[in-house]
C-alpha cells in the first residue's frame, strides 16, 4: 500500500515544543495586538449598511461604475463583480453613518441614471442592514463560537478525559485567533461568511484533533509504562500520512473554490485555506504539546497528594503519643 510518509518514521516532533508553543504564543499575541490597534475590516453585515444588485452595460467596469457612483456623492463604496465579466453584474456596497439606508438606494439608482438611459441598467435587488442589527450579528457571532468552543470541550473530556480536553479547545482556539489575524493583516472583509468558514473550520480541525487524540490514547493503553513524551511523539508519526493527505485534498478542493468560485465565495475559500493549513499545525503540534503539559502537570499533582498523605500517617501516632 502507498503512503506518503513512512507509518513507522520517527521524526521527533515535541522536542522542540516550546518553541512551537513560544511561536503560537506570539501570534496569538500579535493578532490581539493588532485587533486593538488596526481591527477588522468588518463588512455590512456587522456594520450595517446597503447592498445594492445591478446590472450595466457590457461596455462598463468596475473603474467606470465607481466614478460615476462617486459623482452621487456615495462614500465607503465597495464593488464586488458577479459571475463573469460578460454577465454585467454587480454588486454595491455603501456604507453611510448617519443616513437613511433607504436613501442610499435611492442614491446609487439616482447616480446611475445620471449617466444611463432607463432599459439600460437594471437594480436586481437591495439589501438592506441597520447598524443595531450588525452590532447584534457581530455579538452572536462571537456567541456561536464561543458555544461551539464549548461543547468541543465537554465532548472530548467525555470521549477522552481532561487531560486531553484542554489541548483540544486551546488548538481551535488557536486556529481561529490566527486566521483572524491574518484578515486583520490582509484587510480582508470579514463578514458573515468568513464568520461561516471560521466555525466549519473548528469542526474540521477538531476531527483532525480527535485522530491523533485517538492514537495517543491506544498507544498509552499498549505502553503503560512508555514515558508520555514518546507516546505522543510515536501517535504524530503513525498518524502524519493520513494528516497531510486528508488536508492536502482539502486545501486543493478549497483552493478550486478560491481560484473559481467568484467574489462571493473568495472569502469564504480564503479562510478555509489559511485555517487549513494553521489546523495542521496545531494539530501536529500545539494540541499533542498541550497533553504532555497537562499529563506532567496531573502526575505532579499526584506525586503531591501521596506526599502530603504520607506526612500526615507519619504526624498522627505522634500527635496521638502528645496528646
Amino acid at each position: 500500500m502507498f503512503n506518503i510518509i513512512n507509518p513507522h518514521s520517527n521524526i521527533d516532533f515535541v522536542g522542540k515544543r516550546f518553541i512551537w508553543i513560544g511561536l503560537s504564543v506570539a501570534m496569538i499575541l500579535a493578532t490581539i495586538a493588532l485587533f486593538f490597534t488596526k481591527g477588522l475590516n468588518y463588512g455590512i453585515d456587522f456594520t450595517g449598511g446597503a447592498e445594492v444588485k445591478v446590472k450595466i452595460p457590457s461596455t462598463w467596469d468596475t473603474g467606470h461604475l465607481r466614478t460615476t457612483l462617486e459623482k452621487g456623492k456615495l462614500t465607503g463604496l465597495k464593488i464586488l463583480q458577479l459571475g463573469s465579466a460578460s454577465d454585467s453584474e454587480y454588486m454595491i456596497r455603501a456604507q453611510e453613518e448617519g443616513k437613511d439606508l433607504n436613501q442610499v438606494v435611492k442614491q446609487i439608482q439616482d447616480s446611475l441614471s445620471a449617466d444611463l438611459k432607463a432599459g439600460e441598467y437594471e437594480i436586481k435587488g437591495a439589501d438592506i442592514v441597520g447598524p443595531s442589527a450588525g452590532g447584534l450579528l457581530r455579538k452572536n457571532g462571537l456567541l456561536a463560537m464561543f458555544y461551539a468552543l464549548l461543547a468541543i470541550l465537554i465532548y472530548v473530556a467525555i470521549r477522552f478525559d481532561f487531560t486531553f480536553a484542554p489541548g483540544a479547545v486551546l488548538a481551535l482556539f488557536h486556529d481561529a485567533i490566527i486566521v483572524i489575524g491574518v484578515f486583520i493583516m490582509t484587510q480582508k472583509e470579514f463578514d458573515l461568511t468568513v464568520l461561516a468558514a471560521v466555525l466549519a473550520l473548528v469542526g474540521y480541525s477538531n476531527n483532525d484533533t480527535i485522530i491523533v487524540f485517538d492514537r495517543v490514547r491506544e498507544t498509552l493503553k499498549l505502553n503503560p509504562s512508555e514515558k508520555i513524551e514518546e507516546i505522543v511523539n510515536q501517535s504524530v508519526n503513525q498518524t502524519l500520512g493520513r494528516t497531510i493527505m486528508t488536508s492536502l485534498a482539502t486545501f486543493v478542493s478549497v483552493f478550486m473554490l478560491w481560484m473559481f468560485g467568484g467574489h462571493v465565495l473568495e472569502p469564504f475559500a480564503f479562510a478555509l485555506m489559511i485555517g487549513l493549513v494553521v489546523g495542521t499545525y496545531s494539530s501536529i503540534f500545539i494540541a499533542s504539546s498541550m497533553v504532555i503539559l497537562l499529563t506532567h502537570y496531573k502526575e505532579n499533582q499526584v506525586k503531591t497528594g501521596k506526599h502530603k498523605k504520607r506526612r500526615e500517617v507519619k504526624l498522627s501516632p505522634e500527635a496521638h503519643i502528645g496528646l
